[in-house]
């Protein structure tokens, strides 16, 4: 009972104040909290419009001045000697456009080797030749050699004369037909043959091999050099 009377004292207590359930005013700002965390990367932007383009710098300075090269007077170098570029361009096409009229043209470096694929004695070798304005050929090299070779082509037991010394007592067919030594040669095994012991006439085998014979009148190739 005692109770009761004075939950009911309170309430017009409360009633008789006006005080009331309602939000009291606003208290003063707090401080600042921490940082948060960082947000995700947004996406590219758009590309811009090209600027425009700047002014020219300054020029730079000079460079070194280089050294003089030779002095080409009238087509010559200061020796007095012909360019060699043009001048060997020159002899290699003339000699390309002698050789095309052969039946056999091949060539080895600067050297080509010619055939009409005709065949005849050594002096009838060496005075077609002469007739050309050529030489009858004579390998220098091993490269030479070979390609003097390919006339034959499948051909077998085939031979063409070269320009050896004849004489065997004038060189020892070591020798070339001005008798200049050999610098170049591919003798078969046992040659040259000891037992010619004056005039003996050389030939290259299909296999690229030189050897002598006595009989100078045998048809072989004749092969010019230019």
């Amino acid at each position: 009972m005692r109770l009761c009377l004075l939950f009911f004292c309170i309430l017009c207590l409360m009633a008789t104040c006006g005080w009331s359930q309602r939000p009291g005013p606003r208290g003063p700002k707090g401080d600042d909290g921490p940082p948060g965390r960082d947000g995700i990367v947004g996406l590219p932007g758009i590309p811009g419009d090209q600027g425009i383009i700047g002014k020219s710098g300054n020029p730079g300075l000079p460079g070194v001045i280089g050294v003089p090269g030779a002095v080409i007077m009238c087509g010559r170098d200061p020796f007095g000697r012909v360019r060699g570029d043009v001048e060997t361009l020159k002899k290699s096409i003339a000699k390309l456009e002698l050789a095309i009229n052969y039946d056999f043209f091949q060539n080895a470096g600067a050297k080509y080797f010619v055939s009409y694929k005709e065949r005849g004695s050594f002096s009838r070798a060496v005075e077609f030749c002469a007739q050309q304005g050529l030489e009858l050929a004579l390998p220098q090299n091993e490269e030479e050699n070979n390609k003097l070779t390919q006339l034959f082509g499948l051909e077998v037991d085939k031979m063409a004369w070269i320009n050896v010394n004849i004489q065997k007592a004038e060189g020892n067919f070591e020798a070339d037909m001005k008798n200049q030594p050999l610098i170049f040669n591919k003798w078969e095994e046992g040659q040259p043959d000891k037992s010619i012991q004056d005039t003996g006439c050389t030939m290259v085998s299909e296999n690229g091999v030189w050897r002598v014979t006595h009989d100078c009148s045998l048809d072989a190739y004749i092969v010019c050099q230019l």
